[in-house]
């Protein structure tokens, strides 16, 4: 029976180490495993790494991968969920810049548009139902609107 080839044993570690990020997330455990999965490809492509070349060079790999994470996927990870954050229980917030129909005609600064399937109270100018108007901001629960054009 002849031994199993390493870059095999790497593949494997590669997927325990991925599925062990899937259990239990964090992120660390996906790029050690994807550091495995490169040493595979390595040890694949060279089959004459002694044992020993091929654990330095794993190590070398999850430093970079792990670096590589830190400094340029965590920070753009991090930017998006402070984005979304920002406005996670602002929902007026999101409708800036947004236009909508008019559902009742603004009389004397107050009306009601359209959005989505309800309706929400506006003020602005005078303007007839059907009046396109833009979201151009938010007092509670009360939209802020301009004429659209």
């Amino acid at each position: 029976m002849s031994p199993i080839p390493t870059h095999y044993l790497w593949w494997v570690l590669a997927l325990i180490l991925i599925a062990g990020e899937v259990l239990a997330p964090g992120y660390f455990l996906l790029w050690i495993g994807i550091a495995a999965a490169a040493m595979g490809v390595l040890a694949f492509a060279l089959p004459d790494l002694s044992v020993l070349v091929q654990a330095i060079l794993f190590a070398v790999l999850a430093f970079i991968s792990c670096i590589a994470y830190w400094k340029f996927v965590r920070p753009r990870l991090q930017r998006d969920v402070s984005a979304d954050a920002a406005l996670l229980n602002r929902r007026g917030a999101r409708m800036i810049g947004q236009r909508y129909v008019l559902e009742t005609a603004i009389v004397n600064g107050r009306g009601k548009a359209r959005v989505g399937d309800g309706e929400w109270l506006v003020e602005g100018p005078d303007l007839p139902v059907g009046a396109t108007v833009e979201v151009i901001g938010v007092e509670g629960t009360t939209l802020k609107v301009r004429p659209a054009g």
